[in-house]
């Protein structure tokens, strides 16, 4: 009980910390660009961390790791593939869009195509994306203190879900973009701090020596060949290469993470913000291998899996045995930490999930779909808390039904989610002239629905090894569809373009290079 007393305490503190952060910063909030970007005020290094903050995410820490230590080689894929992800971002995306958007995707999309279709699209669109994200948080948050404080089962993993989204919509509407800005700032610093503590202990372990970690690592995995080459985890290398495509591609689609460039002043802000998140994903991500490797080698599978079949409890395992076992002050003491870190990042990215979905929903279809670009910032704001309190039940929801599924597979799917509905749109818009608003909501829609068709149709979903229907083959061999679903989105919306009528829109195309590449006219209020 004085172990439990401990965990609580722990979490309790942060809660309290970061409500007051988002309660003071909800205090400097007085327009709509305050609470979607931050009144444009965030440094580049500031939101480079920010970025990072929202970027790692709580199935990250737990889903990659817990790969990691079951699977090995197949798990670290997960990682290159965030990392490289964000090349693509710094290069085609985050200063154009900067440019030539005020707060959400749409905004880039609409500056040359006919605004209500592809705000509504895009909307559409972006809610999809961040509720299978926000889904994969709270499936986190729940095993995590399920595990911390000794709760079992699916009732009360679905209390402790919903009071991460009692918090989520807390954080949102008191603090918006501004506290949801600091409180990830914070939660990155700790997350950092955490992992290098972590990864030292571990190499103190085994001398310094990653060799002979890798070497106790397979061999406590029971096949030592398997665990260093791929085909543990990935049985079919087409699901290889298919994740890789996803991951390596829907960073520079995901809206939170887009959205995060509206809140620097300039476009060197926005690349500046871009290479130090990469600085800070790449050295997180190393220290993940660290400790993916230790909790196989020391916690070993067995264990791991008692305690979450899809491996999502492996670092905070791993930093009880670091501390001393379980039943010791210091093993309880160290998994308090890192667990208390963990929900930390979880609150973290889904206060930024969430505040980018009402964004999208308030600015993009509330008032540019139904008001036609009429309504006020205030209404703007009020809206968007109202559909903050309704993504919260709805995700909430989603995730008491899918707590069995492994955290690293669901971000998996988002990350082909954004690949497949928002990347191939906006290229095109900022690269291509003769691209029209038929061929945007075509691409855009038909991303969608064939990712989560497909993934609905997917091994993880339906037949032996999926949530239903197990005795049925799936009609869809795949676990992740990106493989299928991004070329199809791009094609489509190649081919809609090329079959329907030209556009003439003001402002144009050459207009949008002008302000993409530049950035003239991008410090001017307003939508564009």
């Amino acid at each position: 009980m004085s172990h439990r007393i401990l965990s609580i305490a722990l979490f309790a503190a942060f809660v309290v910390a970061t409500i007051v952060i988002s309660y003071v910063a909800g205090r400097r909030t007085r327009s709509a660009s305050d609470f979607y970007a931050a009144g444009q005020r965030i440094r580049g290094w500031q939101n480079g961390i920010a970025v990072a903050g929202d970027y790692l995410s709580g199935a990250t820490l737990l889903g990659v790791t817990g790969l990691i230590a079951l699977y090995g080689f197949d798990g670290a894929v997960y990682l290159v593939g965030f990392l490289v992800a964000f090349l693509v971002v710094l290069v085609l995306v985050a200063e154009l869009l900067r440019n030539t958007g005020t707060y959400t995707m749409a905004d880039a999309l609409a500056f040359r195509l006919r605004q209500r279709p592809v705000r509504g699209a895009a909307a559409a669109s972006t809610m999809v994306i961040n509720i299978f994200y926000l889904t994969s948080q709270m499936v986190g948050a729940g095993a995590l203190i399920g595990l911390l404080l000794g709760l079992h089962g699916t009732l009360a993993g679905g209390v402790a879900i919903g009071c991460v989204g009692a918090l989520m919509i807390l954080y949102v509407t008191i603090g918006g973009m501004i506290g949801t800005t600091w409180v990830q700032v914070i939660k990155a610093v700790l997350l950092l701090v955490a992992t290098a503590l972590l990864t030292v202990l571990v190499l103190a372990r085994f001398d310094f020596s990653v060799g002979h970690l890798l070497e106790s690592a397979a061999q406590a995995s029971g096949d030592a060949h398997r665990y260093l080459s791929s085909g543990a985890y990935f049985t079919n290398r087409l699901d290889l290469v298919s994740l890789s495509m996803a991951l390596v591609l829907g960073t520079a689609g995901l809206p939170h993470v887009l959205m995060r460039f509206f809140t620097v002043p300039d476009a060197r802000s926005a690349r500046a913000s871009s290479n130090w998140t990469i600085g800070i994903v790449g050295v997180f991500y190393l220290g993940l291998i660290v400790l993916g490797l230790g909790a196989a080698a020391l916690v070993g599978p067995a264990m791991i899996k008692g305690a979450d079949k899809s491996g999502n409890m492996a670092t905070p395992l791993l930093a009880q045995y670091l501390g001393g076992g379980a039943g010791s002050m210091g093993g309880t003491l160290l998994m308090a930490i890192i667990a208390a870190v963990a929900f930390a990042t979880i609150l973290a990215v889904v206060a930024g999930l969430t505040l980018t979905a009402s964004a999208s929903f308030a600015h993009d279809f509330y008032a540019g779909v139904l008001r036609r670009g009429a309504s006020n910032e205030q209404s703007e704001v009020k809206v968007a808390r109202m559909t903050a309190l309704v993504l919260g039940v709805i995700s909430v929801a989603l995730a008491i039904g899918m707590q069995k599924v492994n955290l690293a597979f669901l971000v998996g799917v988002v990350f082909a989610l954004a690949a497949s509905a928002n990347l191939p749109v906006l290229l095109l818009s900022l690269y291509w002239k003769r691209f029209n608003t038929a061929g945007a909501v075509t691409g855009i829609l038909v991303g969608l629905v064939s990712c989560v068709g497909l993934v609905a149709l997917s091994p993880t979903v339906i037949g032996p090894h999926g949530l239903f229907l197990h005795q049925v083959t799936p009609p869809f061999p795949l676990a992740n569809p990106g493989l299928v679903s991004i070329p199809l989105a791009f094609l489509s919306a190649i081919v809609t373009t090329l079959c329907t009528a030209r556009e003439e829109q003001q402002p144009g195309f050459a207009d949008l290079r002008l302000r993409a590449l530049t950035g003239f006219g991008a410090a001017e209020s307003g939508r564009p």
